[in-house]
């Protein structure tokens, strides 16, 4: 694991999410500021009832400085529409706040967040959680499931189903949407992505 300083000393204390917004471009708590071109912070009401967690920006959301606007966020708009969830009315994060990435050329490719970035970003999405109390979490792909939900929890076997983080708030996961968006079968995993998200509005 890599030794991070982490993001504890970053985030502020009080101030709402006006003041967690403010203070995640001063982060240093890991290597990442340094190639990224915007951090990106979480979107969405402060008293959201579902909370949606992703994995990390991809290489359009660093250019553009905000969350699910690429391709992977396209998909999401277009299943929460089908699923009968207003994206308005949820807030939508990542575990990871800057892009990891490695250049192909001119191309950035998307790098997994490694468990060092994981670790000492987690105090930017604990005081998320705490301030937006969501009455259910989503959780979008195993990186975002290793944050939340620890190392054991297999979204694939759990998809769908309730479960809790342990804290004790209300959570469901789901694939990320990246992995529908890249998928050979496009359209059956689509349908299953809307079931869960479904399943998500149902426990609320």
């Amino acid at each position: 694991m890599n030794d991070f300083t982490g993001a504890e000393k970053f985030v502020p204390d009080r101030g709402g999410l006006r003041a967690l917004r403010a203070a995640l471009p001063t982060c240093r708590g890991c290597d990442l500021w340094q190639d990224a071109e915007h951090v990106v912070p979480g979107e969405g009401p402060a008293r959201a009832r579902m909370m949606l967690i992703g994995e990390q920006p991809g290489d359009v959301e660093d250019k553009e400085g905000h969350v699910f606007v690429g391709p992977a966020g396209r998909l999401l708009d277009k299943a929460l529409v089908a699923a009968g969830i207003e994206r308005d009315d949820v807030y939508l994060t990542n575990a990871v706040k800057h892009f990891r990435f490695e250049r192909q050329g001119k191309r950035r490719i998307h790098k997994t967040p490694a468990v060092g970035h994981i670790v000492a970003c987690s105090p930017w999405l604990r005081s998320e959680l705490g301030i937006v109390k969501p009455a259910l979490v989503v959780v979008l792909g195993s990186i975002a499931a290793r944050a939340v939900l620890g190392t054991g929890f297999k979204v694939t076997q759990h998809r769908g189903e309730p479960v809790e983080l342990p804290d004790g708030t209300p959570a469901t996961a789901t694939v990320h949407p990246s992995s529908v968006v890249r998928s050979r079968e496009y359209r059956r995993d689509f349908e299953l992505f809307v079931d869960d998200l479904r399943a998500a509005a149902a426990m609320l």
